[in-house]
């Protein structure tokens, strides 16, 4: 594939993924959009590439004759190692920088699984040899999504947090900061992204309330009713996670603000009220007006 784009992006159909094929697009970069389903690549400034992340045949060729990718894998038991996988393949690829999706506060010993499984991945990439850029961001705005069925039905949501405030960041944000450091001159290290102030989910709810015209409230559960609602919602391992994920933030241990997302992209972070005014439909109920 040596006459395609230079630039490879894994998970171009995810969330932070398409927001980075976005922001490429924007700036005239064409790329190369690893995809299961070439037929959902729609961008003139992408060449899609069908690729399963457990195929390591496939990998090699589209890893072939990249200067840069961008590391995401669907959320899975199966993460960790494709992205190990990943890395070695990219390594003897000859891929000269990679830009790692991981998480705000990654560390090997984390009493929450995602934060270790991510700091392994971040260890395997620093002994790689290719040049690294890893980005932590915090929670993500777009996670508020999977309540909007809650929020337009019941005008509600529910999460076990208490008052803890967070430095929620816009996945668009992520997208644009990947893509500046996909076409940078140079790897930009680990890089700490969070939104330009740490927020409460009850100001969350107020904020949708604000864009949505609707009476929208929080609810602070405990673990073991948040656990019953996402029980055969999403698999056991999830759960357990996302519980130890919500224990991380209520701690108060995810409010840092970073000024790495105003420090590359020259504006400041998208804030609440931003999200909530451009997602607004997704909470609306059907006939509802604002």
């Amino acid at each position: 594939m040596s006459d395609a784009p230079d630039i490879l992006v894994a998970g171009a159909t995810g969330t932070t993924g398409r927001h980075t094929t976005t922001a490429l697009a924007a700036r005239g970069i064409r790329y190369r959009a690893l995809t299961r389903r070439p037929d959902r690549i729609t961008d003139p400034a992408a060449v899609a590439v069908r690729a399963d992340l457990d195929d390591d045949d496939a990998l090699r060729a589209a890893l072939d004759g990249v200067r840069a990718a961008y590391l995401v894998t669907p959320s899975s038991e199966h993460a960790e190692a494709q992205q190990l996988r990943f890395i070695d393949l990219a390594a003897a690829a000859g891929v000269g920088h990679l830009v790692l999706l991981s998480q705000f506060a990654a560390r090997p010993d984390s009493p929450v699984r995602f934060l270790r499984y991510h700091a392994v991945v971040e260890a395997h990439l620093a002994a790689s040899g290719i040049g690294a850029t890893v980005l932590r961001p915090n929670l993500f705005m777009q996670g508020i999504l999977a309540f909007a069925d809650l929020i337009r039905t019941q005008g509600m949501f529910a999460a076990p947090i208490g008052a803890a405030a967070v430095s929620l960041i816009d996945a668009r944000d992520i997208g644009e900061v990947a893509a500046a450091a996909l076409t940078a001159d140079r790897p930009l290290g680990v890089l700490t992204l969070t939104g330009p102030s740490a927020i409460t989910h009850a100001q969350i709810a107020d904020a949708l309330g604000q864009e949505t015209g609707r009476d929208v409230r929080f609810v602070d559960t405990d673990p073991q009713q948040f656990t019953a609602m996402l029980s055969g919602v999403l698999p056991g391992w999830q759960v357990d996670g996302l519980i130890e994920d919500y224990a991380h933030y209520a701690s108060g241990e995810a409010s840092a603000v970073t000024s790495t997302v105003p420090d590359i992209l020259g504006r400041p972070a998208r804030d609440i009220e931003a999200f909530a005014r451009d997602y607004a439909s997704s909470f609306t109920a059907k006939g509802s007006s604002r």
